[in-house]
């Protein structure tokens, strides 16, 4: 309903403040979100102007200290990057069961990392969530064919028949508590089998009973594409190693020749997928292996839903850069529906490699291509902390920790668990705990680091020399500081099993992650699921994508500092109790309420609603807007209907703007086109048309430009509505408020401040920063960044939305649109038609505007796009618009968009003056009528 609007503000009005607690997708909202790993290359000056900003506002309560972590102020943005590839739980190698990557990282289809949910979503407790919620979402015959380089199971020759042996894993767990739908997956067996009679045995034994389907491989295709291609080229660079060092001018054969198996093994997994691919069907393709896959699926089947998750890192864009073939990756990732992270960093270098590389449009939610918006976002993953809980309980278990007890008696615990690779910095940790002993004169026979190094790649050199020198750095540490009776290291290079693992996690006092370059390193999770009598402290590489969620109640440092780490130890040891319980208490609830599951069913519902929704950004074939016929059209209704936009629709072409001199505030001098005033009149003096026009402008502007007019308002998106002889109403978004309201202005005055020819539009109700008068390449790089803030914001704070213009940035409440607006004014003409029992219905309609995506809503309303008629009323309700719309026609009804190639709009005009054209052509024809209808009323 609609209500008296408050009095004009030309200064608009201050919204109150509500708790602003930033959250991100992935359930960890209870972390404050500093704003500072999303800046790019001015990382450490806008941390302090921004930090200084929001200090000063209601968001200063929640945001962290720079005590919290003394790592945190040393980030820039590229180095804050977390490498996702591997989740760095012992399913990755301490699990003897575990499947590992011939490079010693885990498959994705095996151990591999898992993510959790997505990074701007609220935090569902697995607790309270019901055991799936696909089936409601894909029916019952719903269908998910998950693709990876490995199967969850894998195939050995045993004597002359076969062994399959189940697989352990991220991928593998989190899918196996999706229940309701169909699975089935498609892979590499891990066995080359050349002989076609053998391969029908194998593919009969996967597809019968265990639902796989494997793409079956030579040898020769696997080494050239699987420990070439994948894990000599893309692995290294995902991970910020570059290429191979010994990658030369004459090894350019090598390159092209597993770039080329890279090519055909992807064909051989499309191939198979189009076979078994059914209507309907979801398509999950994972990791670095199978990046050309989107594309050659959607050669197949255009409608294909397609998604994408790299379990890697995804390297900063001057990383990127260097792959000789680096657009071609790109392009075809592109063709997915969702593009999947483990986290926001990476999600935002990929966005950046996109846009740098591509030279593509970037939006809050993802990449414009091809006329279309590819969704990219983080999902972070969990772990099933149950398993790690329930098997503390176990009397074995139990035993193991009263036997670990005894023979650490009276000394202080730190654990290490890590795979032997370059990317666990297990020099570094070794490097830090010495200086710790140096500083602190007799704590080698008070505290142990134990190590437990996963071997991997013993066969490789370089992994040889990191083996040796590990081993030489740990038998100085032990040389220098062990004694008769104590060793301050002991240094593991084996597996340990699972119910080991976890009496080993329980009595640690301290867990030391030093991680380089990692994923989501769950070690960390399964250390923190384990510590609820303990209450451990957790020291965390700020190179570890856990550092994300679980940095409120870690220890955060970066590894390559050696003094930090040193001091970060003797921090952890001496902790008192209830600071170890208050950070222990935050990482728990964390870690136990979401698990692995919640991930891959947050992925596979975001992938089906964005590949079954119709798109904001659908490219269609927009054809130029008929005016003959339009106007052909318009002679023989009755009853009309005209929404108008006003910016770049009704506007002069140039418009001007006025800086205040002590504010970054700015009042838009927007006029009324004169070409415009002769035909608006007429038209708007029919008795048998409604003309309304919806702006995003404040009230002052709409009424100086269209006072002398009969028509409907619609000023900030339909904040406030009015009937030009009436007085201004609100609608019941009105009291709707951003919340935080000063806090955003206070950021986009400071990106104003930086960008020269910007300025910022402050309206009743809504902000508004625009740099059309900016210079080009600067503008969007500024507003990329004023983005990731103030998404951050949004994605937090549910009462606001950020919109994206060409040249602009809008913060609105939520819920407002240009649509919303029009169906109110509807609304409102069906109560009044109805009470001057008026009946003709509207048999016209015409929606003529340069609007923005997210009000394109106003081309789909149901009144004008489906026959009134085929609508049910409500019972013991009559429905006044769909009395109004009754005789509307599909060819009755005209949607054009002005100056886009790119809109839900039917037909387009180029510019203000075609729009110019097409109402001076109206109003002659209404002239004409009414020439005629008094001519015949003489008659």
């Amino acid at each position: 309903m609609l209500h008296a609007a408050p009095p004009l503000e030309v200064g608009g009005s201050g919204a109150a403040h509500t708790r602003c607690l930033l959250r991100d997708r992935g359930g960890h909202g209870a972390v404050p979100a500093d704003p500072f790993p999303l800046y790019g290359d001015d990382a450490a000056t806008t941390k302090f102007l921004l930090e200084r900003i929001l200090r000063g506002s209601s968001i200063a309560p929640y945001l962290p200290s720079s005590a919290a972590s003394s790592s945190t102020a040393a980030v820039d943005a590229d180095s804050a990057e977390r490498e996702d590839e591997d989740t760095g739980e012992p399913a990755s190698g301490l699990v003897p069961s575990a499947p590992v990557r011939g490079d010693g990282t885990t498959d994705a289809s095996g151990a591999g990392a898992a993510p959790d949910t997505a990074l701007q979503r609220p935090l569902e407790s697995a607790a309270s969530a019901p055991a799936s919620c696909l089936p409601a979402i894909l029916g019952p015959e719903g269908r998910i064919l998950i693709v990876a380089n490995r199967l969850p199971v894998t195939v050995k020759r045993l004597g002359d028949g076969w062994d399959y042996a189940d697989s352990s894993g991220g991928l593998v767990s989190a899918l196996r508590g999706v229940t309701g739908v169909k699975m089935t997956w498609v892979g590499w067996p891990g066995v080359s089998i050349p002989d076609k009679e053998e391969q029908t045995i194998v593919m009969n034994k996967l597809t019968s009973t265990m639902r796989c389907v494997p793409v079956f491989m030579d040898q020769e295709l696997v080494d050239q594409y699987y420990s070439g291609y994948c894990n000599n080229i893309l692995w290294p660079l995902f991970h910020y190693m570059g290429l191979p060092q010994d990658y030369r001018f004459n090894k350019t054969k090598d390159y092209k020749s597993q770039l080329k198996a890279y090519e055909k093994a992807n064909q051989m997994f499309a191939d198979v997928v189009c076979q078994i691919y059914e209507k309907g069907d979801i398509v999950w393709c994972h990791d670095y292996h199978l990046m050309l896959l989107p594309s050659l699926l959607k050669k197949h089947d255009i409608d294909m839903k397609v998604g994408w998750f790299l379990h890697t890192p995804f390297p900063s864009s001057e990383i990127y850069r260097a792959l000789p073939n680096r657009m071609n990756l790109l392009k075809a990732v592109l063709k997915s529906d969702l593009v999947g992270f483990h986290t926001y960093d990476y999600a935002r270098h990929f966005v950046s490699a996109c846009t740098s590389l591509l030279g593509l449009e970037s939006y809050l939610e993802g990449v414009e291509v091809e006329g279309r918006i590819v969704k990219v976002e983080a999902f972070p993953i969990g772990i099933d902390s149950s398993k790690f809980k329930d098997t503390l309980e176990l009397p074995e278990v139990k035993a193991k920790i009263a036997d670990f007890k005894s023979i650490f008696a009276g000394r202080q615990v730190m654990l290490g668990v890590d795979r032997f690779d370059m990317i666990k910095g297990l020099l570094q940790k070794v490097l830090a705990f010495e200086k710790y002993l140096e500083e602190n004169t007799g704590m080698n026979e008070k505290v142990v680091l134990l190590q437990i190094a996963v071997p991997t790649r013993s066969d490789v050199p370089e992994y040889r020399r990191l083996a040796s020198q590990v081993h030489e750095l740990v038998a100085r540490v032990n040389g220098r500081f062990g004694t008769i009776r104590t060793t301050p290291i002991h240094h593991l290079d084996q597996t340990v099993d699972f119910p080991e693992l976890c009496a080993l996690y329980a009595v640690t006092d301290v867990a030391l992650v030093t991680s380089l370059r990692d994923g989501m390193n769950l070690v960390s999770y399964e250390y923190v699921a384990c510590q609820e009598s303990n209450k451990g402290v957790l020291i965390l590489s700020e190179f570890a994508g856990a550092a994300q969620s679980l940095g409120a109640g870690a220890i955060i440092v970066n590894p390559w500092d050696t003094a930090e780490v040193a001091n970060s130890i003797k921090a952890a040891l001496t902790m008192p109790a209830h600071d170890r319980e208050e950070r222990h208490r935050h990482n728990y609830e964390l870690v136990s309420a979401h698990s692995e599951q919640d991930w891959a069913e947050d992925y596979v519902r975001e992938l089906h609603k964005t590949a079954t929704k119709a798109p904001v950004h659908t490219k269609q074939p927009i054809v130029v807007l008929p005016i003959e016929e339009t106007t052909s059209r318009y002679a023989q209704s009755r009853s009309r209907l005209l929404i108008l936009g006003f910016h770049e629709t009704l506007t002069e072409q140039v418009q001007s703007f006025e800086r205040g001199a002590s504010d970054q505030t700015a009042s838009m001098k927007l006029k009324l086109n004169p070409e415009f005033k002769g035909p608006l009149k007429t038209l708007c003096d029919d008795e048998d048309m409604t003309v309304i026009v919806v702006s995003g402008y404040g009230r002052i502007i709409l009424d100086e430009n269209f006072r002398e007019f009969e028509m409907w308002l619609a000023a900030e998106n339909g904040m406030f509505l009015r009937r030009t002889t009436g007085e201004w109403m609100a609608t019941t978004t009105e009291h709707l408020e951003i919340g935080c309201s000063d806090s955003v202005k206070k950021v986009i005055e400071y990106f104003t401040r930086r960008t020269p020819n910007s300025y910022l539009e402050q309206r009743e109700k809504s902000f508004v920063w625009n740099y059309k008068y900016s210079d080009d390449d600067f503008g969007r790089n500024q507003a990329k960044e004023m983005l990731q803030h103030l998404g951050s914001y949004s994605s937090s704070n549910r009462s606001a939305d950020v919109v994206q213009g060409r040249r602009s940035i809008e913060v609105r409440p939520v819920g407002v649109t240009k649509g919303n607006a029009v169906n109110e004014i509807i609304k409102e003409l069906g109560r009044r038609r109805k009470s001057k029992n008026i009946t003709t219905p509207i048999d016209f309609v015409l929606c003529i505007g340069h609007f923005l995506a997210k009000d394109e809503d106003v081309y789909t309303l149901p009144y004008f796009i489906q026959r009134a008629s085929k609508r049910k009323a409500k019972a013991g309700q009559e429905d006044c618009t769909s009395i109004m719309f009754d005789d509307l026609k599909a060819e009755n009804y005209f949607s054009c968009t002005v100056g886009r190639e790119c809109s839900l709009a039917k037909y387009k005009l180029e510019g203000t003056s075609d729009v110019a054209t097409l109402l001076r052509s109206l109003a002659n024809t209404e002239a004409a009528l009414d020439i005629s209808d008094h001519d015949g009323s003489q008659l």
